[in-house]
């Protein structure tokens, strides 16, 4: 993210091919380094998955984290973000009153809730169970996960490369 430039057009293309069109108007949505990140981690996911990398897990490494478009924060407002998330533990009832104020904060709501906002992007999108679920999980422990583990530890291990 610190770096602000997007995907080659080689890696946005091909990209592209794994999508549906309902998630390919999500992807465009995503900011470049978003892009970015998420090409190298669903390249990261097809090699260290071969042959199980069927589309719905490559989208789900493609579109883990378009729920953070709506959050409309630049790098330094998304590590106060990150921060601020870190120190409250993901409390649902301080982040849902941060998404009830204006400007910032709320903005720094929006991104703490990345998660259930992209899956519920990715569901509208007509994206695969499986996508939906992986943006939705994609901060949650192994144990609470509802993709297949060696599909989900591919997946968290890509992300956190």
């Amino acid at each position: 993210m610190l770096v602000p430039f997007g995907p080659t057009r080689q890696h946005e293309a091909w990209a592209e091919q794994h999508l549906l069109p309902g998630e390919l108007v999500l992807w465009q949505r995503m900011s470049r380094a978003d892009r970015r990140h998420a090409a190298g981690v669903a390249r990261r996911v097809c090699a260290e998955l071969g042959e199980e990398a069927t589309r719905p897990v490559v989208a789900a490494a493609l579109l883990h984290d378009v729920g953070k478009v709506d959050a409309n924060l630049g790098v330094y407002g998304r590590v106060i973000a990150t921060l601020s998330v870190k120190a409250i533990g993901r409390d649902p009832e301080v982040i849902r009153a941060w998404t009830k104020t204006r400007g910032f904060t709320r903005n720094v709501g929006l991104y703490a809730l990345h998660p259930k906002l992209g899956g519920d992007m990715l569901g509208m999108a007509g994206s695969d169970p499986l996508t939906e679920a992986w943006a939705r999980e994609h901060h949650l422990s192994s144990e609470e996960w509802t993709v297949p583990a060696a599909i989900g530890t591919a997946l968290k291990n890509a992300d956190d490369d």
